[in-house]
Protein backbone atom coordinates (compact mmCIF):
# COMPACT_ATOMS: atom_id res chain seq x y z
CA UNK A 1 0.00 0.00 0.00
CA UNK A 2 2.58 2.85 1.42
CA UNK A 3 6.41 2.44 1.80
CA UNK A 4 8.18 3.42 4.91
CA UNK A 5 11.77 4.51 4.80
CA UNK A 6 13.66 4.25 7.97
CA UNK A 7 17.27 5.62 7.17
CA UNK A 8 20.15 4.14 9.34
CA UNK A 9 17.80 3.64 12.12
CA UNK A 10 19.59 3.36 15.35
CA UNK A 11 17.69 2.03 17.88
CA UNK A 12 16.40 -1.93 17.92
CA UNK A 13 12.60 -1.01 20.26
CA UNK A 14 11.87 1.54 17.82
CA UNK A 15 12.12 -0.71 14.33
CA UNK A 16 10.72 -3.89 15.97
CA UNK A 17 7.49 -1.33 16.69
CA UNK A 18 7.68 -0.07 13.02
CA UNK A 19 7.69 -3.58 11.74
CA UNK A 20 4.77 -4.21 13.98
CA UNK A 21 2.72 -1.63 12.88
CA UNK A 22 4.00 -2.60 9.01
CA UNK A 23 2.85 -5.90 10.01
CA UNK A 24 -0.71 -4.29 11.21
CA UNK A 25 -0.73 -1.99 8.37
CA UNK A 26 0.32 -3.91 5.41
CA UNK A 27 2.97 -1.44 4.52
CA UNK A 28 6.13 -1.85 2.88
CA UNK A 29 9.19 -1.94 4.87
CA UNK A 30 12.86 -0.15 3.70
CA UNK A 31 15.44 -0.43 6.35
CA UNK A 32 18.58 1.71 4.53
CA UNK A 33 22.04 0.78 5.74
CA UNK A 34 24.20 1.09 7.86
CA UNK A 35 21.49 -0.34 10.89
CA UNK A 36 22.83 1.02 14.30
CA UNK A 37 21.85 -3.11 15.21
CA UNK A 38 21.98 -6.59 14.05
CA UNK A 39 18.25 -8.07 12.85
CA UNK A 40 19.00 -10.81 14.95
CA UNK A 41 18.97 -8.64 17.81
CA UNK A 42 17.12 -9.59 20.95
CA UNK A 43 15.24 -6.06 21.45
CA UNK A 44 14.32 -5.71 17.78
CA UNK A 45 12.87 -9.08 18.33
CA UNK A 46 11.09 -8.37 21.52
CA UNK A 47 9.20 -5.41 20.36
CA UNK A 48 8.22 -6.82 17.23
CA UNK A 49 6.88 -9.54 18.55
CA UNK A 50 6.29 -12.52 15.93
CA UNK A 51 5.27 -9.90 13.31
CA UNK A 52 9.00 -10.27 11.27
CA UNK A 53 7.25 -13.06 9.41
CA UNK A 54 4.43 -10.96 8.48
CA UNK A 55 6.33 -7.74 7.62
CA UNK A 56 7.62 -7.31 3.63
CA UNK A 57 11.07 -5.51 4.74
CA UNK A 58 13.57 -4.65 2.49
CA UNK A 59 17.14 -3.48 3.34
CA UNK A 60 19.15 -1.44 1.25
CA UNK A 61 23.01 -1.04 1.48
CA UNK A 62 22.37 2.96 0.22
CA UNK A 63 20.23 5.71 -0.31
CA UNK A 64 20.55 5.32 -3.84
CA UNK A 65 19.71 1.87 -4.45
CA UNK A 66 16.29 2.54 -2.44
CA UNK A 67 15.39 5.25 -4.63
CA UNK A 68 15.98 3.15 -7.66
CA UNK A 69 13.84 0.65 -6.12
CA UNK A 70 11.09 3.00 -5.61
CA UNK A 71 11.06 4.22 -8.84
CA UNK A 72 7.90 6.00 -10.02
CA UNK A 73 6.73 6.45 -6.37
CA UNK A 74 6.00 10.03 -4.69
CA UNK A 75 8.45 10.21 -1.43
CA UNK A 76 7.63 12.26 1.35
CA UNK A 77 10.63 13.24 3.87
CA UNK A 78 8.85 13.44 7.24
CA UNK A 79 11.23 16.12 9.73
CA UNK A 80 10.68 18.92 12.21
CA UNK A 81 12.28 21.34 9.84
CA UNK A 82 9.61 20.56 6.92
CA UNK A 83 7.15 23.31 6.68
CA UNK A 84 3.81 21.13 5.33
CA UNK A 85 1.77 19.79 7.70
CA UNK A 86 1.49 15.96 6.95
CA UNK A 87 -2.51 16.03 7.28
CA UNK A 88 -2.05 18.89 4.74
CA UNK A 89 -0.98 16.74 1.82
CA UNK A 90 -3.06 14.20 -0.31
CA UNK A 91 -1.34 10.89 -0.30
CA UNK A 92 -1.77 7.79 -2.97
CA UNK A 93 -1.31 4.23 -3.06
CA UNK A 94 2.51 3.54 -3.06
CA UNK A 95 4.07 6.52 -1.27
CA UNK A 96 6.84 6.63 0.50
CA UNK A 97 7.80 8.06 3.51
CA UNK A 98 11.55 8.46 4.78
CA UNK A 99 12.04 8.83 8.01
CA UNK A 100 15.89 9.78 9.84
CA UNK A 101 18.08 8.20 12.47
CA UNK A 102 16.87 8.95 16.11
CA UNK A 103 19.59 10.64 16.69
CA UNK A 104 19.95 12.96 13.83
CA UNK A 105 17.16 12.71 11.66
CA UNK A 106 17.82 13.14 7.95
CA UNK A 107 21.12 13.96 6.43
CA UNK A 108 20.60 18.16 5.71
CA UNK A 109 22.21 17.31 1.88
CA UNK A 110 19.71 14.62 1.58
CA UNK A 111 17.31 16.49 2.99
CA UNK A 112 17.53 19.59 0.67
CA UNK A 113 17.19 17.37 -2.26
CA UNK A 114 13.79 16.82 -1.93
CA UNK A 115 11.15 19.98 -2.64
CA UNK A 116 9.66 22.17 0.08
CA UNK A 117 5.68 20.76 -0.68
CA UNK A 118 7.51 17.24 0.34
CA UNK A 119 9.05 17.70 3.27
CA UNK A 120 6.24 17.15 5.83
CA UNK A 121 6.24 17.98 9.27
CA UNK A 122 3.99 16.83 12.76
CA UNK A 123 3.12 19.77 14.52
CA UNK A 124 4.11 20.66 17.78
CA UNK A 125 4.43 22.98 20.19
CA UNK A 126 7.66 25.41 19.83
CA UNK A 127 9.80 23.80 22.81
CA UNK A 128 9.34 20.41 21.54
CA UNK A 129 12.04 18.88 19.48
CA UNK A 130 10.37 15.79 18.24
CA UNK A 131 8.67 12.73 18.67
CA UNK A 132 9.75 9.36 19.27
CA UNK A 133 10.37 7.79 15.62
CA UNK A 134 7.74 4.82 16.11
CA UNK A 135 5.06 7.33 17.27
CA UNK A 136 5.90 9.68 14.31
CA UNK A 137 5.67 6.86 12.08
CA UNK A 138 2.23 5.29 13.28
CA UNK A 139 0.93 9.40 13.20
CA UNK A 140 1.57 9.49 9.65
CA UNK A 141 1.17 5.67 8.03
CA UNK A 142 -2.42 5.91 9.98
CA UNK A 143 -3.22 9.05 8.24
CA UNK A 144 -2.37 7.94 4.54
CA UNK A 145 -4.05 5.13 5.26
CA UNK A 146 -7.44 6.73 6.16
CA UNK A 147 -6.97 8.99 2.97
CA UNK A 148 -6.69 5.81 1.44
CA UNK A 149 -10.02 4.58 3.06
CA UNK A 150 -8.47 1.77 5.34
CA UNK A 151 -8.07 -0.51 2.15
CA UNK A 152 -6.91 -4.13 3.31
CA UNK A 153 -8.05 -3.82 7.01
CA UNK A 154 -10.75 -6.84 7.71
CA UNK A 155 -12.47 -4.20 10.33
CA UNK A 156 -15.76 -2.82 8.28
CA UNK A 157 -15.87 0.59 8.51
Amino acid sequence: MFNIILYQPEIPPNTGNIIRLCANTDMQLHLIKPLGFALKDKELRRAGLDYHEFTSMIIHNNWSDCVNHLKGCRIFAVTTKGKQRYDMTAYKEKDAFLFGAETCGLPTELLESFPEENRICIPMKASSRSLNLSNTVAVVVYEAWRQTGFKSTTISL
